[in-house]
């Protein structure tokens, strides 16, 4: 095995290994997540904690690393009797972005417990992090029901799996740590809300200090265990202060006043819900316990709302994380109660930092304009104005599209899935992943007086097995084609249409999709986004936008044609879906229009589905994006049409509803 990275070795992230260390004190805080671009020492800093972790004593032979002094009364290898346990280190189990359901909580054998009636079952991941760490890089990429899985073991400290009646539960405590880069996509608010903190990480812009990240990085690649070796004393004292911390805390005090101060934190920040509150009050006790302190103190309140409070205040993907700790201040020092210390012990939570020596990370990174809002030309083109800003977002109605896909789980399409609603049986094509009972039965029950049964009773063979197969819905790649020329760049108007296209996004995040950005103005189009699962990085883009110029129609639908190739190629599961924004104008170059209809033509050809949102305004109206839509194959819309309010919106609903009665009756 090699040696890994001290943990007291890391340069700076002084809030990424405090966080970690409170979870290491005190579990029940809820884990963190890490946010940050990468090479930023995230995973480094978490593989490296678990070496701090004290070993675990566990029943020998025990699966689920039972502790033989409180074994679980309902575990699948108990029941155990009172006997010496033997230790081993803490475990840090790693959650792969592809892993299965089944690998993820376990897996029970439906053939032997249909044949034999034998309830053999496999651990999972879940098992395997039982008292130590389960760790989860690029938590932002894992399938939303693993996701759900996944924290929902984290709240119960259980694990349950079921099939077809057959019941498995096993205890499942660990410390939950996540990883994500944001540019690749955010968590849905409900996901980020049970993670108990967030830290947001950076490279620092010191030079002195990145000199020592490269050197101490250098010397532990060439020599590891010597390395280790020079940081084992370090080492060894954090682990020392994990363990004492761990024994302090069930004495640490948390007065009324630390109490209001919390709560009034939470109501002043607007945070929903109580768990910011619980994971707050949790936090600041597991920080006195850190500095050795029995009570807690209002910067300990303070250090655990930045730690814990962040993550849950973001109402949309497109607000920037962060508290303003000014109004922190204030809240604090108007809810401050008499049992608060006036006199904070000096190496309390400021001092609990693992590495003092270490120089701070520093401030958040510079914030950098945004490009096109400084009003300087472009490269494409003459008459370029200055970015508009976007009207207010709104509820759009769902574009869809169509038949049956095999992508990613998501909430727009229709596609198969592992689940959804039962749609039938088949054989199965490999393992089986999900008995239908009902197709087993029947396919079972012809062959009873050949099989020598002839009373009560099913005898059931391998080839009976039917797998069932499930609908639901997938994420699709929707890329937005947007014309940026002179005729769209009337500002109410082009507010307006950003305005559309920001609701198409958040739409975009909700419903799980990859997003795209493909502009055309002047004499040429351009990938403003390539696609990401980041539709806050597509509204930066969209903000600063530019306008004026010609109209190339064509070279959009050739760009986004390119894009959509090479789309297909990483990704040949996810279906697209082309929105193109524009009033169906065609002027530049040679033949405009007829260029425009031949790009068109080749998009249809290759079966790509297609909206068109007409952004066509005035009395007079030339019906060029609806010709647009027709030559693409797809659908227009109007930019009032495209408000699920709308008057087509309200009858499709009544006609919902009305279907919704008529089932129900």
């Amino acid at each position: 095995m090699s040696t890994p990275f001290p943990f007291t070795a890391v340069v700076g992230q002084d809030d990424l290994r405090l966080a970690l260390l409170l979870n290491a004190v005190s579990p029940a805080v809820g884990g963190v997540l890490v946010r940050g671009e990468k090479g930023t020492a995230k995973s480094t800093a978490v593989r490296a904690l678990s070496a701090l972790l004290p070993a675990v004593d566990v029943v020998p032979g025990c699966r689920f690393s039972c502790a033989p002094a409180a074994p679980d009364p309902n575990c699948p290898d108990g029941p155990h009797k009172t006997a010496a346990g033997t230790k081993r280190p803490a475990r840090m189990v790693e959650l792969p972005v592809g892993a299965s359901e089944d690998r993820l909580v376990g897996a029970l054998d439906i053939e032997r417990a249909l044949a034999e009636g034998v309830k053999a079952f496999e651990p999972g991941l879940l098992a395997d992090a039982h008292r130590g760490i389960l760790y989860v890089d690029e938590v932002n990429l894992l399938h939303d029901h693993l996701v759900d899985l996944l924290l929902d073991a984290a709240a119960m400290g259980a694990s349950y799996v079921e099939r077809e009646g057959v019941s498995v539960r096993h205890a499942a405590r660990f410390l939950l740590v996540g990883t994500m880069n944001p540019e690749e996509g955010e968590l849905r608010p409900q996901l980020l809300d049970r993670f108990g903190l967030t830290v947001e990480v950076s490279a620092s812009r010191e030079p002195d200090q990145r000199v020592e990240v490269v050197r101490r990085r250098l010397a532990h690649d060439d020599d590891p265990e010597v390395f280790a070796a020079r940081w084992a004393e370090e080492e060894a004292a954090v682990r020392a202060r994990i363990v004492a911390a761990r024994e302090l805390l069930p004495s640490v005090r948390l007065g009324d006043g630390a109490l209001r101060q919390i709560a009034a934190t939470c109501a002043a920040f607007e945070v929903d819900g109580m768990r910011a509150d619980i994971v707050m009050a949790r936090t600041a006790t597991a920080l006195a316990a850190w500095a050795g302190r029995t009570d807690v103190h209002a910067e300990d309140v303070r250090q655990a709302a930045l730690l814990a409070l962040p993550h849950r205040r973001r109402r949309n993907p497109f607000d920037a994380p962060g508290l303003d700790e000014d109004r922190l201040d204030e809240t604090l020092e108007e809810f401050g109660g008499p049992d608060d210390d006036p006199d904070p012990d000096p190496g309390g939570p400021g001092g609990g930092r693992p590495s003092p020596d270490d120089a701070p990370q520093g401030g958040d990174t510079a914030a950098r304009p945004e490009a096109g809002e400084s009003g300087q030309p472009g490269a494409s083109g003459a008459g370029e104005q200055q970015a508009v800003r976007a009207s207010q977002p709104f509820r759009t109605k769902v574009l869809t599209v169509p038949g049956l896909g095999d992508g990613a789980a998501g909430r727009r399409s229709r596609a198969r899935t592992e689940h959804g609603r039962t749609t039938g049986a088949r054989r199965p094509r490999g393992a089986l992943t999900e008995l239908h009972l009902a197709a087993t039965v029947r396919a079972a029950a012809p062959h009873q007086r050949a099989r020598g049964r002839s009373g009560p009773g099913l005898v059931v063979r391998r080839d009976d097995l039917r797998q069932a197969t499930r609908e639901g819905r997938e994420g699709n790649l929707v890329l937005f084609v947007v014309d940026a020329s002179g005729s769209m760049a009337a500002r109410q108007r082009m507010g307006a249409v950003k305005g559309a296209v920001l609701s198409l996004l958040l739409d975009a995040y909700q419903r799980r999709d990859k997003v795209g950005l493909v502009t055309f103005r002047g004499s040429a189009a351009d990938v403003a986004l390539p696609p990401t699962s980041s539709v806050d990085a597509a509204a930066a883009r969209l903000k600063s936008l530019p306008t004026g110029g010609r109209t190339p129609l064509a070279a959009g639908l050739l760009k986004a044609h390119d894009v959509l190739r090479v789309e297909r190629l990483r990704d040949p599961a996810r279906r697209a879906l082309v929105v193109v924004v524009t009033d169906g104008r065609a002027t530049g170059g040679a033949e405009p229009v007829a260029l425009a209809g031949r790009a068109a033509a080749l998009l249809a050809a290759e079966g790509v589905a297609s909206v068109v949102v007409d952004c066509e305004s005035g009395p007079v109206r030339l019906g060029l994006a609806g010709r647009l839509a027709g030559e693409l194959g797809g659908t227009a819309v109007t930019l009032d049409g495209l408000r699920a309010d709308s008057i087509t919106g309200l009858v499709r609903n009544v006609q919902e509803s009305q279907r919704t009665a008529r089932r129900a009756a």
